[in-house]
């Protein structure tokens, strides 16, 4: 039972944030219950979808981009978002199951997502204290320090939300997926 009440519907969420769900919900064709739960504060979920909004037109791609939310949910044992992400990996990044998996394990099939899934694993891992070589490793493979900066960012937007569903215990609406730690 989730420890943070999630309105049930758009309309049973705060005013101010109605608006804002109805635009996810015209987006995904739902309104996820992260999303309502978030919507309880009107400025954290304006700020959460400002961000996602603003990471969305970065240079990173969206399925790199998947494969960062799946390693960092994996790290944080967070059923939710490996759940949500591997949905969404699947149908709207087009992930496989062997590339989600790897991504889930800190890399990738993809050589080039490789380097960015690793340097985001440990970013998260690591608390951000990284060495010069991690910044090397993730620059010889092809990324920029625009493009760094973006990892970093979806390393913390991920935190966040894999924190805000831990601590809520929000209740999964996509198909459940575990994290292998907590099995």
């Amino acid at each position: 039972m989730p420890r943070i009440p999630t309105p049930q519907t758009i309309a049973a969420a705060p005013d101010a944030s109605q608006a804002m769900l109805k635009a996810v919900e015209k987006q995904l064709g739902i309104a996820p219950n992260l999303f309502r739960l978030v919507s309880n504060s009107p400025a954290a979920l304006e700020g959460y979808l400002g961000m996602s909004a603003a990471l969305s037109k970065g240079r990173l791609p969206a399925p790199t981009r998947e494969r960062i939310a799946l390693a960092v949910a994996e790290i944080n044992e967070c059923t939710y978002c490996l759940s949500a992400h591997t949905y969404l990996g699947k149908n709207l990044a087009g992930l496989d199951d062997p590339e989600m998996i790897a991504n889930r394990e800190g890399s990738s099939n993809d050589s080039k997502a490789a380097a960015a899934v690793q340097f985001a694993a440990k970013v998260a891992r690591e608390r951000g204290h990284i060495g010069q070589a991690d910044l090397d490793a993730v620059r010889r493979a092809g990324y920029d320090d625009g493009q760094i900066i973006e990892i970093v960012q979806h390393v913390a937007l991920n935190v966040w939300t894999n924190y805000i569903n831990k601590v809520a215990d929000t209740e999964i609406d996509f198909p459940v997926v575990q994290s292998r730690q907590a099995a």
